[in-house]
Parts: C-alpha cells; sequence; structure tokens
C-alpha cells in the first residue's frame, strides 16, 4: 500500500524512476488482475511516472469484469514500485517496464473488489493475530501447438513425468521461461515435465502471499509470452483434454510469526510427526471450508472436469501425511524447522491467485482460532473407499459442478467475510454468468452420442 510519507517507499519510488531514466525506458505498463484473474494492463508514457505515483492514472472500471457499473466507472490505477521489472523481451531500443498495481477509487480510497486488496486485508488480519502467511504454488500448464487442419491445439511433444531427451523441445521453453522469470525476480525452483502430453510444471521459492500473488500472475504472462515468441501457446486450462490429468496448482503453505523469523507449523516432537497443533488447527479450518471455498479456489465450469477421481486430483474432503489423495497433504519435510508446511491440491492456475490465497489464509486462520481438529489424518486410498467407508469416516466431497461450488459460497458467511461484500457479490454475479452460458451449450460429444438415438 502506498504512503508517500513511508521512508522505504520513497526510496522505492526514486530507485524505480532513476532506473527508468538510466534505461531510457520510454513507456511503462501498469498491471492489475480482474475478478477472474485475468492481467490488464495499460502503457503510459514514462515522462508521466512521478506524477502518476503521486496522482495515480484514471481508467475506465465499467470495462473490467467484476469492477464497477457504468455510472460510477471512474476508477484510479497507483503502481507498486517493489513490482517494477524492465521487460526483457523488449529490445533496448524499444525498451519497457511494467508495475502491478493498486486500484483506488476517484476518492482516494482503496477500491473494495481490487483483488490485490482483497488479499492485503486478509493479509492484515493474520498480522493483527501476530501470524504471517506463506505459500508456494506449484504452477501446471500445457504447451500446444496450432494445427491447420484442426481445429483444437494439439501437445507439442509426446513426453511424460520428468521425462528428458537430448535437445528436448519442451525443455528448452522451459528453461528460457525460467531465465525470463528470474529477470522479474522469481528465484525458480524446480521445472519438469509433468505426466500428460505437452503438460509442464515450475516452482517458485515459497514467500508472504502478497509477493507470491504478484509472482504467480507475473509467471502467467511469462509463460504465455515466452510459448508465443516459440510459436506456441500456453494455456493454465485446467483440462484441456479427455482422458489424461488436468493441469493443478497445488499451494504448499506453512503460518510463522510476523517477523517472518519462526515457522509456527513446527514443533520439535517426532512423536507429532514435527507437525505444531497451529498446522493441524489450520488443515482442521481448510477442510471445514472446503466447500465454501471451492468456487475461488476452482472458478471455472471446466475447473469441474479436472477434479474427478482417477487423475491425481483430489475429490474428497480429508488430509494426510503420505498419501496424495485428499484434500491437503503433509509433505515429508524431514524435521526440518523451516520445511514444516501443508499442500492443499484442488486450487488450479485458472484461477485469481489474490482471492485464492485470501480464502486459503482465512480459512486456516479461522481454524487456528477455532481449535479446529482435522481428525485423524486419512493413509487410505480415498478413492477406493466405499461411499459407505467414507460416510464412516466423516469424509465428503468437495462440489462437482461450478454451479455447485457457488451454491455452497453463496451461503457461506466465511467467503462473504474473507472477500468482502463488493467482491464477493461481484465474484457470485460474474460466474452466475459464466455458468448459465456453459450450460446452455450444445457439445459436439452430445450431438455425437444423442442425435441419431433419440
Amino acid at each position: 500500500m502506498r504512503n508517500f510519507k513511508d521512508a522505504k517507499w520513497k526510496a522505492n519510488v526514486t530507485k524505480v524512476v532513476d532506473t527508468i531514466r538510466e534505461n531510457e525506458i520510454k513507456f511503462v505498463k501498469l498491471q492489475f488482475t480482474d475478478l477472474n484473474g485475468i492481467i490488464k494492463s495499460l502503457a503510459v508514457h514514462s515522462k508521466n511516472v512521478e506524477s502518476i505515483f503521486e496522482n495515480g492514472q484514471s481508467f475506465d472500471g465499467s470495462s473490467i469484469t467484476g469492477f464497477r457499473s457504468i455510472e460510477e466507472s471512474d476508477m484510479v490505477l497507483y503502481p507498486d514500485p517493489t513490482t517494477f521489472a524492465i521487460i526483457p523481451w523488449r529490445s533496448q531500443d524499444k525498451s519497457s517496464c511494467r508495475m502491478i498495481c493498486d486500484v483506488y477509487t476517484p476518492d482516494n480510497k482503496r477500491f473494495d473488489a481490487d483483488p490485490r486488496y482483497v488479499l492485503e486485508r486478509a493479509i492484515s488480519k493474520l498480522s493483527d493475530a501476530g501470524m504471517s502467511y506463506m505459500c508456494a504454488p506449484e504452477l501446471e500448464f500445457f504447451l500446444l501447438k496450432e494445427n491447420e487442419n484442426e481445429a483444437t491445439p494439439t501437445p507439442i511433444d509426446m513426453a511424460g513425468y520428468f521425462d528428458y531427451h537430448p535437445g528436448d523441445l519442451t525443455d528448452s521453453i522451459r528453461r528460457e521461461i525460467a531465465d525470463m522469470a528470474e529477470l522479474f525476480g522469481i528465484e525458480i525452483e524446480i521445472s519438469h515435465h509433468e505426466v500428460a502430453l505437452g503438460q509442464n510444471e515450475i516452482d517458485f521459492k515459497f514467500d508472504e502471499a502478497l509477493t507470491t500473488a504478484d509472482r504467480a500472475v507475473t509467471l502467467r504472462m511469462i509463460t504465455k509470452i515466452t510459448a508465443a515468441r516459440n510459436g506456441y501457446l500456453a494455456t493454465y486450462m485446467p483440462k484441456p483434454f479427455f482422458g489424461i490429468n488436468g493441469s493443478g496448482m497445488h499451494v504448499h503453505q506453512s503460518i510463522w510469526d510476523v517477523d517472518r523469523t519462526k515457522n509456527l507449523f513446527y514443533v520439535d516432537d517426532p512423536e507429532s510427526d514435527y507437525l505444531s497443533d497451529v498446522a493441524r488447527y489450520f488443515i482442521g479450518g481448510q477442510l471445514l471450508h472446503g466447500q465454501e471455498m471451492c468456487a475461488v479456489l476452482a472458478s471455472w465450469p471446466n475447473s469441474y472436469k479436472r477434479l474427478v477421481p482417477g487423475y491425481e486430483a483430489p475429490v474428497y474432503i480429508a488430509w494426510a501425511f503420505k498419501n496424495r489423495s485428499p484434500l491437503i497433504r503433509v509433505p515429508n519435510f524431514g524435521g526440518r524447522k523451516n520445511a514444516a508446511r501443508c499442500e492443499i491440491r484442488c486450487p488450479d492456475p485458472a484461477g485469481n491467485p489474490y482471492l485464492q490465497f485470501s480464502v486459503l489464509c482465512l480459512s486456516g486462520l479461522d481454524g487456528i482460532k477455532r481449535k479446529q481438529d482435522p481428525g485423524e489424518p486419512t493413509e487410505l486410498n480415498v478413492y477406493k473407499l466405499s461411499y459407505e467407508e467414507r460416510k464412516a469416516k466423516k469424509i465428503i466431497s468437495l462440489p462437482e459442478s461450478l454451479k455447485e461450488a457457488l451454491d455452497e459460497m453463496e451461503n457461506s458467511e466465511f467467503m462473504k467475510e474473507a472477500l468482502g461484500k463488493t467482491a464477493f457479490e461481484n465474484y457470485l454475479q460474474i460466474k452466475r454468468k459464466e455458468w448459465d452460458l456453459y450450460r446452455t451449450q450444445v457439445t459436439s460429444w452430445e450431438i455425437e452420442r444423442y442425435l441419431r438415438r433419440l
């Protein structure tokens, strides 16, 4: 959040202005996301950047999904200088930079439904409780090629999980994405081929939630642009192809003290698997609110094509240590203090990470405040349990469609509080419209299956 009186903020602004002048950067891209998580961008002349830091840049909010109606459309962008980066794929003679922005109303107040502000409010609630939410997403995506005689793009390779071949095209593109990401200040830890043809994963180092969300939307942008520059298409669509794994965004999470010096998920007790009560209550809170927050974690009709048994995606609300079939898993962190964490597996990378991290951290906080017992870990393969066995263990399912998820969300006081009234109502409205568009379509599958039979 901007603060003209804050010395650190002033120093960051000065550094950005000096860098722009030193590199003779002519245009500055101001970026933000709509409620869906789609990046929006406008370019301004760099000669105006100091004025924009102080007075903002006006724009029409009525044209942004989930923002404001046409009769109250004026809005203002204020760039965050800590997100400054020179865009590396532009030539030096046409150099430009970007900054992620906060959205304000004309009366100089934060816009309630700005996804970045929703997350800032969530972080503030944790801070008031003496805690920080740290997280890291695993971003999965497909690399595809357009085919002249086919309507649907196809995978660019025939590789599978962790496959590698010398001179591999996919490996080269992943490396280029990683190199670009590091120029944006994103420290890449792992990149590899995933299970499905053309499917890849890139992971970066964990950090505080707002920084992580900024990096997540930036990496999605980098991925798409790098693929396009190589003549291919990158997509974060959760389930682009029938019969193979979809793309998820498993989120590794931990709670630290407010100074981020102590991991509160860790306890020096091997009998408890080094997992503290804070961690267990946090897990309990996410299990408690799993159905209610699913519409934000898996936010498109297509998301629920991924959340089906048999494709390594979670369906049932349970937790475990070794088992990968429940919603939440505690990875083996070998007793290392800083590595204690849990991993939630239902989010997908097509959503809005600001909103996703908001509901994740607040559901965990609610569990901590309630001292919500998550129950015993479920180390059996939940997919193979019968309905009666799941019922006996009190294991319920995630919603099976966006419609079901929105119904759960609409009736949730927790979600209304987590997102805030404006974002909550606007989100429900745009997602209901998306569902109505989806459910009224007649697909080729229906034509092929029913037209001649009925």
